[in-house]
């Protein structure tokens, strides 16, 4: 009897895992290596006697051809044993993983770590079903060695970058910041956004609202709407027309005040209006192309309220469940299986009209596109509408599912097709003035792919709004029309709208800066790293962030231009296609090149950069906002000479544009507002004070900040950084009369009540999310108020714990029935309702009621015995965990630098 043939697939995930092993028969081990197995090691996890060499700041050698020093991640050396072991009984390994860079570098790492002695193959698939899997098993590979190159210099780049460039941010902003490749960019932006906000002075203009009625045939007294556009011959100036400091940019256009508007409409009055101008013109729609990276992302936020972090990993589970094609592209292309899909579903569901003759073909508009070679869609050679789904799939899965089986559809469904007409209307007012009025309205006659799928907008203009699907009536140059309605219309211009997590995915893509696979990823980071707030679906910066982008601004202004980002993505590109040299490029980046300083030389000399000036913004008349260790504050002179300097916090609330130079006065007058000085703290000598948060008031400790002597030095272990002590305020207390006592009380929480005799456990009172509570170990109780913080006695918190726990907030209910002191205990006993029904207690042991002892029958003889029954019997005891045999440990494979590829 032959021995089979066994063959192991190393994919990424669990759950793509579990997907293909339902392709592959029974000769198939299917195994995750659950993500990156291993990566640049920590230089504090250094071996000891590579600490001090070249490796020592970056584990990676700089000097010798940028050599990495890779380690096996410690939550990975488990799974690498695994593997290892499943690998020496297989007689081929197939290497799975994504088709992307990031997959191929996974592979490569797999390849590097578990030294296969059989022969190996890359096998790649860009979807999840049964026929996918066989062809890509039909068609394998070699490894691509030019992705890896392009993936490993992309992290070299992205940890020389952050190891050289965050600890000035530790020095000179804050402790615990970090810089990026792709963040501080997008950082930027959002600041420069902000900027733009702050710098805009709203413009007011007027205008006139006019309902008409008219037309001919069966349109014969239509009501419709239209605008006033010009008087005597000078175009009345609209938003557009004004500049982002609220003047008018053109002589062209004439601004109207309130007072000319209303004048206006006063003489035009009783006046006789005809149409002058009749344009019609035939309308035309072309559906969007099916969806890449950044196209998903950014319709999941317009349309599914999905954040990029949230639709990424949503696609992720559809993917691996065999639901969509892979959801890393930048590829807007369709395979012509696809397009043969796509085209009989959408013939089948809305009819063969809505069939262009010929199938329509995408081309990549991304700069530098490299990842999949297909656009996102349904799986399959023939798809599954939402309907067939329906079960399946549930919340955002299905709605993401939803959405891509649209768009795909109507991406090769027809132009919606229709007519624009634009219609013009004057007349000369009882002043002499002429007036003109204008009105459009496009009506579509036939839907084509819109009944399938219509793009989301970010923005979209008053004027736009109104006149889509506006239907005009019938009318010829020369009709009269009757005046219905005159209104005079005032408008104030608007500041450019932040970005929303749609628009600033869009705006890196435009200019070419990172990879939309990692968008999620970045704009995580940045929300996460407190350098963005979301206000709704609005992207607002931190003060924080403009601290941290000044500084790249005026120290590192390469680092964060725009081009040199979209460049240096470029020259990535040209090393994954073998068109650049891997440590050519880097020495050039990191030593400088043809005059150009390198990053290794623009980080040395730190002492032009006053810290001071970089975290101060002037908001006005001697008013700066400071950026300080715990947060901003807004500074202005003393208000009599040789006094101390006036401060107030700025609350989390208060978005950098709206913070004006009156809002600024403002938090100066409203003490509570900003910070409340209460005094030292007679032990530690710190200053206690009084602010309002974002969660409420509280009172905190104002820690020295740091000499600049005691900063840690670039490369060296970060501190851990001391915290301050917190405090919110009890709900009776005030934030303009809170004292230093009471503050110094609410700082001294958690208090120790005591030790519980059984378990030796320590029982503190604290203050939570939630309100007052008792904690002891892992076992938490909720107090009736506040107050009982600092009142509860050890004999009242060991009661509270003798009766059954309950919900959240909820208050113990009062006993079913009473009975006198238990015999043996001496304590009292009680009939309680429980989670599992009605039971008996002395306080200390517990006892369900059987089913023939009812509580109006249950006698205090018959309460003393079940207690006695249960405290015979002794706690319950745990069933014994099944332990697996233990087996000898695994031999750890020794850290290993990265090998020439071959």
């Amino acid at each position: 009897m032959t021995t089979p043939h066994r063959r192991l697939v190393i994919v990424e995930s669990p759950a793509k895992a579990r997907t293909i092993a339902g392709y592959l028969g029974s000769d198939f081990d299917v195994e995750a290596s659950v993500g990156h197995i291993r990566d640049l090691a920590q230089p504090s996890e250094l071996p000891a006697e590579m600490k001090k060499g070249p490796y020592k700041k970056f584990a990676i050698d700089v000097d010798n051809g940028f050599d990495p020093y890779y380690v096996v991640d410690a939550d990975k050396k488990k799974k690498v044993a695994e593997l290892k072991k499943l690998l020496k009984n297989a007689d081929e390994l197939y290497l799975a993983t994504d088709e992307d860079r990031e997959g191929e570098a996974i592979a490569w790492h797999l390849l590097e770590v578990l030294e296969p002695k059989v022969p190996v193959k890359r096998m790649v698939f860009h979807e999840i079903t049964r026929e996918a899997i066989q062809r890509a098993l039909e068609n394998t590979r070699d490894l691509d060695t030019r992705l890896v190159d392009a993936q490993e210099t992309r992290r070299l780049l992205d940890r020389l970058y952050g190891y050289e460039v965050s600890p000035v941010l530790w020095r000179k902003v804050r402790q615990g910041l970090s810089a990026g490749r792709v963040q501080s960019v997008a950082t930027r932006l959002v600041v420069e956004r902000e900027r733009e906000r702050m710098a805009f002075r709203s413009a007011e203009y007027w205008d006139i609202k006019g309902t008409f009625a008219g037309g001919r045939g069966q349109t014969a007294g239509t009501s419709f709407g239209a605008r006033l556009v010009a008087v005597d011959g000078a175009r009345v100036a609209t938003g557009k027309d004004f500049g982002d400091d609220g003047v008018l940019r053109t002589r062209a256009a004439v601004q109207l005040t309130e007072a000319d508007a209303r004048g206006l409409v006063t003489a035009l009055e009783g006046c006789q209006v005809q149409v002058r101008s009749v344009e019609e013109k035939p309308y035309t729609r072309r559906p969007a192309a099916p969806f890449t990276t950044s196209t998903l992302q950014q319709e999941a936020s317009r349309k599914l309220r999905m954040n990029s972090r949230q639709a990424m990993r949503t696609a992720q589970t559809l993917y691996e469940n065999g639901y969509i094609t892979y959801m890393r592209t930048d590829s807007s292309a369709l395979s012509g299986q696809a397009i043969a899909a796509a085209r009989k579903q959408a013939t089948e569901l809305y009819g063969a009209d809505y069939i262009p003759a010929k199938p329509r073909m995408y081309a990549t508009t991304s700069k530098g596109a490299q990842e999949a070679h297909e656009a996102i869609r349904p799986a399959g050679d023939s798809f599954r509408t939402p309907a067939q789904v329906a079960r399946e799939l549930a919340g955002d899965q299905f709605r993401l599912y939803e959405l891509i089986w649209k768009r795909t559809v109507a991406s090769q469904m027809a132009d919606a097709k229709g007519s624009t007409a634009s219609i013009r209307l004057g007349t000369t007012a009882t002043d002499g003035r002429d007036a003109e009025f204008a009105a459009s309205g496009t009506v579509i006659t036939f839907r084509g792919f819109l009944a399938a799928y219509e793009e989301g907008r970010d923005v979209e203009r008053y004027e736009e709004r109104e006149a889509k699907d506006a239907r005009l009536p019938d009318l010829q140059v020369g009709d009269d029309v009757t005046t219905e309605e005159l209104v005079a219309d005032g408008h104030e211009t608007s500041p450019p709208p932040r970005y929303t997590e749609a628009s600033l995915v869009k705006a890196l893509e435009e200019r070419g800066i990172g990879r939309p696979s990692t968008y999620a990823a970045t704009i995580g980071v940045i929300t996460d790293r407190g350098y963005v707030l979301r206000r709704g679906q609005a992207l607002v910066p931190s003060w924080l962030a403009f601290s941290v982008v000044r500084l790249l601004e005026e120290h590192f202004p390469r680092l964060v231009d725009y081009d040199f980002t979209a460049a240096m993505e470029s020259d990535l590109d040209r090393i994954a296609a073998g068109e650049a040299d891997r440590v050519d490029w880097l020495a050039g980046f990191y030593f400088g090149r043809d005059g150009v300083e390198g990053l290794k030389h623009q980080v040395e000399d730190l002492g032009e950069i006053d810290a001071r000036e970089i975290n101060s913004i002037s908001v006005g008349e001697d008013i700066v906002l400071r950026v300080g260790r715990y947060g901003p504050y807004i500074e202005a002179p003393p208000l009599e000479e040789g006094g101390e300097a006036r401060r107030a916090s700025v609350p989390e609330d208060i978005a950098p544009d709206e913070l004006t130079l009156e809002k600024a006065k403002e938090l100066f007058e409203a003490g509570g507002d900003g910070d409340r000085e209460l005094g030292a703290d007679p032990e530690t000598g710190h200053q206690i004070v009084a602010r309002s948060g974002r969660y409420g008031p509280y009172v905190t400790e104002i820690l020295p900040e740091p000499d600049e002597a005691e900063a840690p030095k670039k490369g060296a272990k970060k501190a851990v950084k001391p915290k301050p002590r917190t405090s919110s305020l009890f709900k009776d207390m005030d934030l303009n009369t809170v004292d230093l006592d009471s503050a110094l009380k609410l700082l001294s929480l958690p208090r120790v009540v005591g030790e519980d005799p059984e378990s030796g456990d320590e029982i503190t009172a604290q203050n939570g999310r939630y309100g007052p509570y008792l904690k002891k170990g892992t076992d938490s109780r909720s107090l009736a108020s506040e107050d009982q913080i600092f009142d509860v006695t050890l004999e009242q918190a060991l009661e509270i714990y003798a009766q059954p726990k309950r919900g959240r907030g909820a208050t113990s209910a009062p006993p079913l029935k009473e009975f006198g002191e238990d015999p043996v205990s001496g304590k009292p006993v009680v009939v309680k309702d429980g989670r599992f029904g009605a039971y008996v207690t002395d306080g200390t042991t517990n006892a369900t009621l059987r089913k023939d002892d009812p509580v109006e029958n249950l006698t205090a003889e018959r309460a003393y015995e079940l207690i006695a029954e249960k405290r015979a019997k002794g706690p319950a005891k745990k069933p014994a965990r099944a332990t697996a045999a233990r087996k000898p440990a695994a031999k750890k494979p020794a850290a290993k630098k990265a090998t020439a590829k071959k």
